[in-house]
């Protein structure tokens, strides 16, 4: 087609007129609209042809490439993914289905139990202990606070006495109108030995003739500091064991009571379902959804069987578990307090050995869980 047009483009003559414009030929206007018509529609790749003859020929040499002005789409065949997809879609469409028909009808059950138009299932020894349950976390709770607080007394109280104590320390070497009396050259190490005795003997109140007071009030509060670590260490082991018990077994038990009793809401519900349509008329409709019916409800009657087992068990093994438990952090707790209250240093070592209760020095890091283990 190009050799075609450079041909006759060669050949042809432009005729000049007389103001010195050139005229133009038929053809000329023909290839101008051509061109313009090429440079503002520009090549349609659907609609591309293959010239055979020259510029100007029949159009009988345009060979078709293309498909029309408005080529048709063909459809893919769907392929294995396009059937997963749909599939997914659909079992999520169902499950959101099912979850607002039983929304529904557990909403509606529920308001017609608080407006007392509808019945509900009780057992009545269950609920009693379920009850009780409660009641005593909630008792267990204030004891489990009262416990940290007595536990932060402790630790206030044991940083006052450590720092009385450094500051008689400090004063004793400052004071020399103070120092012991020459009238008793006794060593000052072999006092402490008996300062000890009689200290944790319950007696705290003696002469402090010939003896070094600020030196002897030092020591004092160190050995109080001593035995008042060894009390919060004991302290800290009864806070820590209510604390598992109220916040691990009781919640534990009252996550399955939770699930029991939104299991029995849901079986009443579908209970109530059941008996309206029992109550209406039988046809071919109605005898298919009572069927239904019937299904769903022994499935709903079945797991809430199964949740009033668990909580029973639950609640059998949680007692035990109390008894147990609070038996051994009761006699901790009065053993110690009662050794430190009265002065038995000894005593009060015994009975963490008893409850096997480590002491961490001041300082010491918490061990990793390997070495808890």
């Amino acid at each position: 087609m190009t050799d075609g047009i450079l041909g006759k483009a060669a050949t042809m003559e432009i005729p000049i007129h007389g103001n010195g414009e050139a005229g133009q030929l038929p053809e000329d206007d023909g290839l101008e609209q051509d061109l313009q018509q090429v440079m503002v529609s520009g090549p349609n790749l659907n609609e591309t042809s293959i010239v055979s003859g020259g510029y100007g020929g029949s159009g009988d040499g345009l060979i078709p490439t293309g498909s029309g002005r408005h080529p048709s789409h063909s459809t893919s065949p769907s392929g294995p993914g396009d059937e997963v997809a749909r599939g997914i879609a659909g079992e999520k469409f169902d499950i959101v289905k099912k979850w607002g028909i039983n929304t529904y009808k557990c909403t509606k059950q529920l308001l017609s139990e608080r407006f007392g138009r509808g019945s509900r299932t009780v057992d009545l020894e269950l609920e009693l202990q379920i009850e009780l349950l409660r009641e005593t976390k909630r008792k267990y709770e204030s004891v489990l606070q009262l416990g940290r607080a007595l536990t932060a007394h402790l630790y206030s109280l044991l940083q006052t006495q450590h720092a009385l104590g450094d500051a008689f320390a400090d004063l004793s070497q400052k004071s020399p109108e103070l120092q012991a009396s020459p009238r008793d050259p006794t060593n000052f190490v072999a006092k402490r030995a008996s300062l000890e005795a009689v200290c944790f003997d319950g007696c705290f109140f003696f002469g402090m003739e010939g003896y070094e007071e600020f030196g002897y009030n030092a020591e004092t509060q160190k050995l109080l500091c001593k035995n008042g670590e060894t009390l919060l260490g004991a302290v800290n082991f009864f806070v820590s064991s209510i604390n598992t018990l109220v916040t691990k077994t009781m919640e534990d038990t009252l996550m399955t009571v939770k699930q029991y009793e939104a299991a029995r809401l849901e079986y009443d519900a579908y209970r109530t379902d059941l008996e309206e349509l029992s109550l209406g008329p039988r046809d071919a409709g109605t005898r298919g959804r009572l069927e239904s019916a019937q299904a769903t409800f022994q499935t709903h009657r079945d797991k809430y069987e199964k949740l009033r087992g668990d909580v029973a068990i639950k609640l059998k093994f949680l007692e035990e578990n109390k008894i147990k438990v609070m038996h051994k952090q009761l006699l901790l707790f009065h053993n110690a307090v009662s050794a430190y209250f009265a002065g038995n240093q000894k005593q009060l070592e015994q009975t963490l050995q008893q409850f096997n209760i480590k002491l961490r020095p001041p300082g010491a890091e918490k061990p990793s869980w390997l070495e808890e283990q």
